[in-house]
């Protein structure tokens, strides 16, 4: 299945991706959502899971550690550095079978008609979405990357 699947070609590096990773370790690999060189919503993170598994049922402990910690490291630092009001998590597993995390910030003065918790992707079509082309991506990915640096979660 690795050989078809995008996430796990991802990682081989054999696919171009947006942006560069912000963080790497046996179980997790975190790095901004990429739109096929088109605008990117700024934010917008996937936490992958390195094994190829489809869903949360199958990890095992240490991966589930790893993603639950990303979780909460990423939204604290899309708060702090990205001044995001609110962040949501989804997997949806409907497209991709390889286990992924969407982190997605909600910035301020957001209509509320583009909340979700379902419609997390509603924010990309909010008048002030924060949509830009790769150079701020990478911008971004180096704030983050950063600010881990800064804050080592003990």
């Amino acid at each position: 299945m690795g050989e078809v699947c995008f996430i796990c070609n991802k990682h081989k590096g054999s696919i171009p991706t947006t942006g560069e990773p912000i963080f790497e370790d046996d179980y997790v690999y975190v790095g901004h959502i990429d739109n096929n060189s088109k605008p990117n919503y700024l934010g917008h993170i996937m936490i992958d899971l390195k094994r190829h598994i489809p869903t949360l049922a199958e990890m095992i402990p240490e991966e589930a550690k790893s993603l639950g910690v990303m979780m909460a490291r990423l939204s604290k630092a899309l708060k702090d550095v990205e001044k995001a009001e609110h962040v949501y998590a989804l997997v949806s597993g409907n497209s991709v079978p390889h286990l992924h995390m969407h982190i997605v910030p909600r910035y301020p003065s957001t209509p509320e008609q583009y909340w979700g918790p379902i419609l997390a992707f509603a924010v990309y079509e909010s008048p002030n979405a924060r949509m830009d082309p790769n150079l701020e991506v990478i911008e971004l990915c180096k704030r983050i990357k950063l600010y881990f640096e800064d804050n080592p979660y003990e």
